[in-house]
């Protein structure tokens, strides 16, 4: 009798582990279930006007933003006073209804080494008529899989040494729309020539 007792034993061990290990694999289920989760984007939306009308007050220089549809916002924008790379430039950042990225990048005063840097490992595909003005297109040499942010550059050419970069993963209409409203913008302070 004690062989039979000795394996029932060993049997109830093995039953009680594994009615544990259910027990313990449901406890974290509820806990999970249980545990609220946010989940909003923690990127915070920025006021991208009020920036760029205190930039323009800060720089003397005339700093346009494009007019968002609804759905867009804008999750960054800056100036930088041009300490590090010697050309000022206001940065801003779009999120489209898909959840696309357009960035923008006004510069102003640049020389030829500081555009030809921003459209490295790029090539001019062409140009688009926006407007009163052209943008010049770049893609990237490099096809990347997902599409990265410096792919396709749209560059607009506002004076001889400023310039407006629009750069991104969005779609070529919504790069219209945004390229359309700054034009239209420019056209109005700073008029084609």
């Amino acid at each position: 009798m004690s062989d039979a007792a000795a394996q029932r034993r060993a049997r109830q061990t093995v039953i009680n582990l594994a009615l544990s290990l259910l027990a313990t694999l449901g406890l974290v289920l509820a806990i999970v279930l249980m545990v609220p989760r946010d989940d909003t984007s923690k990127i915070q939306h920025v006021d991208v006007v009020s920036i760029a009308k205190q930039a323009a007050i800060t720089s003397n220089e005339i700093i346009v933003t494009p007019d968002l549809p609804a759905g867009w916002w804008s999750n960054h924008a800056e100036w930088n006073d041009g300490t590090t790379d010697a050309v000022p430039t206001f940065e801003a950042g779009f999120v489209s209804p898909t959840n696309q990225y357009v960035g923008l990048i006004e510069a102003f005063h640049a020389n030829p080494t500081w555009l030809a840097l921003k459209l490295q490992g790029t090539k001019l595909t062409g140009a688009i008529p926006v407007g009163y003005r052209t943008w010049d297109i770049y893609t990237s040499e490099t096809v990347h899989d997902p599409a990265k942010s410096m792919d396709y550059i749209a560059v607009m050419t506002v004076n001889r040494d400023d310039f407006v970069l629009l750069y991104g993963t969005a779609t070529k209409t919504e790069f219209e729309y945004l390229a359309t409203s700054i034009d239209f913008k420019l056209q109005k302070v700073k008029p084609n020539d």
